[in-house]
């Protein structure tokens, strides 16, 4: 059985109780064009079952997740007429997560665009960069 939250935006439109525009389908992905897109073509990809964030999807449906995010990427691609493609995920609220259903935005991009990611900067000394690679690698397993 998937899961749903009876409150959420997006359950809602994967449901069919509220309309958009559809671009993709399978059985546990769901996929449509963002109301308020970055651009013409900014796709939404949504799990069907209501999971808040990326760390709670099944692991068992990476590969039918990373199949849409494929079809989708490409067709917008195609159908825009875009250089290239952003895929940008968020989780939690700090993250910039507005919808609490595990979603990724696929936004075409053009060159010379305008948009803008986010600074960057290197790590101020190699003894953090090891410390923290040390601490992930042994929390990731």
């Amino acid at each position: 059985m998937i899961p749903k939250d009876s409150d959420c935006i997006f359950c809602k439109i994967v449901s069919g109780e509220i309309p958009c525009a559809k671009v993709y389908e399978s059985e546990n992905v769901f996929a449509f064009l963002d109301i308020a897109p970055v651009c013409p073509g900014h796709a939404l990809v949504v799990t069907k079952g209501h999971y808040p964030t990326l760390l709670d999807i099944p692991e068992e449906m990476g590969a039918e997740l990373t199949a849409a995010l494929k079809a989708v990427g490409n067709a917008v691609i195609k159908a825009t007429g875009a250089h290239g493609l952003n895929l940008m995920q968020n989780n939690h609220e700090a993250a910039g997560q507005l919808v609490h259903h595990a979603h990724f935005h696929l936004i075409p991009r053009f060159t010379d665009d305008g948009l803008e990611l986010w600074p960057q900067a290197p790590y101020e000394n190699n003894d953090e960069m090891t410390r923290l690679a040390a601490d992930i690698a042994a929390m990731s397993g």
